[in-house]
């Protein structure tokens, strides 16, 4: 009940540029945090948040080691190339990490896309069940060329396995609204590494949920 009025609050009127949660060199705003009330469309500033919640947790002994990109990486990739994002990856050795996420925003859609270091895969997370294997190649060739400059090593395309993820496989929304929580929920069930469980019906607690993590800076 304690953690149920905390976000009835969150969701009340306030100064919409008033900072609920600051860290990471992130700032969440009660504008951004209203992002999450029900049938609403998740904002870059809540999912990045979100991303970045999942990699701190990853740090914790029997996790996974977990990379997350921004939500303005691969826009950046797309129209600039592996030039416009090499010095993204400064001080982070992404051959290290055992996930890497990569949050996809397609204009009015969120996907994600799963990078499994340790299984040399590279799978598309869509809740409207759309197909992403475009996206999975030009994120492939920018792992080439990230391996080539960091490694010196290129990687072996026959080793990889890239595919978007079939409708049946993944649990997928029913509403035009939820895509971002999806995408969050894709990514945290993941980070776990346990199998993906959940369904439109989880989403009101999912939401209400995220609001009290992010204000408090720790997963539930």
């Amino acid at each position: 009940q304690a953690m149920e009025r905390e976000v009835i609050a969150a969701f009340g009127k306030g100064q919409p540029d008033e900072i609920m949660s600051s860290a990471f060199k992130l700032k969440v705003t009660r504008e951004d945090i209203h992002t999450l009330q029900n049938l609403r469309w998740l904002n870059d500033e809540v999912i990045n948040f979100y991303m970045t919640l999942l990699v701190e947790r990853s740090k914790k002994e029997g996790h996974p080691a977990v990379y997350a990109f921004s939500t303005f990486f691969y826009p950046k990739l797309v129209s600039g190339g592996y030039k416009a994002v090499r010095r993204w990856t400064r001080g982070v050795d992404l051959f290290k990490q055992d996930l890497i996420f990569v949050p996809i925003h397609l204009r009015v859609h969120w996907a994600l896309v799963v990078i499994d270091v340790r299984k040399k895969t590279i799978k598309y997370f869509d809740s409207m069940g759309q197909k992403g294997d475009k996206i999975c190649e030009i994120l492939f060739q920018y792992l080439q060329e990230e391996s080539r400059e960091r490694r010196n090593l290129e990687l072996t395309p026959k080793e990889w396995t890239l595919r978007s993820m079939e409708p049946h496989e993944i649990p997928q929304q029913l509403n035009g609204s939820d895509c971002g929580v999806f995408m969050c929920k894709y990514a945290d069930y993941i980070s776990r590494d346990k199998p993906i469980t959940f369904t439109q019906n989880h989403m009101p607690l999912f939401r209400k949920k995220m609001v009290w993590e992010i204000i408090h800076q720790q997963l539930l």
